[in-house]
């Protein structure tokens, strides 16, 4: 398991009874055991695959967990469907249920970066007995709306996330693939870039005339180089992720998701200080519909947690499932 090499880390490749191949990671510790060693399930965000996880994975490991960790729909060598209908978190909390089936697992720890932030809350909501403990990073928890708000009205309301109005139009789908070493080093820059590209209209400016040769990345070049072979595969399938907002709502609502998680679940919520997305108003909020939830702010941090504080995420992570451990395991809760 070395971060350096992909091919290093145990891969599968297997179909869901949802009827999806998915592609991902299973990892075992040695001498595993269903009923001792908890597993843990990661979900990245956009635009990422499981690599986002490449530092975590081995420590948890070796601490005696089974780490799973998949590319999600439309994702490296996960299917990828052209619908938008199939993208809905609906339908990807049912697809990572039937990989916890596939796998021989009831209830996991889950963790969640990103859009696998908000995908895992709603895992939690759709699937409440199939989680032992949660970790969101970087995005907090928002609970389902009983009211639909498109996003060109959400950007209205927070600037920051005009891009994805963007992402949302289907003409981006061609830009961010014919400019997509120059969109991955926008991405992925560190919080001390002077690049801002959230505000409505601007990424779309940006990407023609960027510098993709610019050294002001998160990522090593070697590692951008396998980001930008794994992600030339198609962008069409991450990108709808963003254009299924009125369809989950649909959804939640049809379904009548309640807004509060379930009463006894932990949930640990890190977020980087620098990270725009993550601020103390969305915690507070998120506070009054998760009842025990604890946050790690991590100091002059960004959006890309897992790499900027590699060992301080692996380490807090750790240490909070350790300290609720007791009271989980040794009720058979696993």
């Amino acid at each position: 398991m070395n971060p350096a090499q992909p091919e290093s880390f145990n891969h599968r490749l297997e179909k869901l009874s949802t009827g999806r191949t998915y592609h991902f990671v299973d990892q075992l510790p040695k001498g595993y055991s269903p009923n001792l060693n908890a597993t843990i399930l990661c979900v990245h965000g956009f635009p990422d695959f499981w690599y986002g996880w490449r530092h975590q994975i081995g420590p948890w490991v070796r601490e005696g967990y089974r780490v799973v960790v998949p590319d999600m729909l439309g994702y490296g060598e996960t299917d990828k469907p052209q619908n938008v209908e199939e993208y809905t978190t609906k339908r990807l909390c049912a697809d990572l249920a039937a990989l916890l089936d596939l796998i021989g697992v009831q209830r996991a720890i889950v963790i969640g970066h990103d859009w696998g932030s908000h995908t895992v809350s709603r895992f939690a909501l759709w699937y409440p007995d199939r989680l032992v403990a949660l970790v969101m990073l970087s995005i907090a928890y928002v609970p389902p709306s009983p009211v639909y708000l498109p996003i060109q009205e959400a950007a209205k309301k927070a600037p920051n996330l005009g891009y994805q109005v963007y992402f949302a139009s289907q003409r981006s789908t061609a830009d961010i693939e014919a400019n997509l070493r120059t969109f991955l080093t926008i991405v992925f820059r560190p919080p001390s870039s002077l690049v801002d590209f959230t505000k409505e209209g601007s990424l779309s400016e940006i990407l023609p005339r960027f510098d993709s040769k610019t050294k002001d990345s998160v990522l090593l070049p070697q590692e951008l180089n396998h980001y930008v072979e794994v992600l030339s595969k198609g962008m069409n399938g991450p990108l709808n992720y963003y254009r299924t907002t009125k369809l989950r709502h649909e959804e939640e609502l049809a379904a009548r998701l309640p807004s509060n998680l379930r009463s006894d679940l932990p949930v640990l919520f890190m977020w980087g200080t620098k990270d725009p997305t993550a601020t103390r108003a969305t915690i507070r909020k998120a506070a009054k519909f998760v009842p025990r939830l604890q946050d790690i702010a991590l100091e002059d941090r960004g959006h890309w947690v897992m790499v900027e504080a590699k060992d301080e995420v692996t380490r807090h992570i750790s240490e909070w499932l350790r300290g609720i451990g007791e009271s989980l395991f040794t009720k058979g809760k696993l």
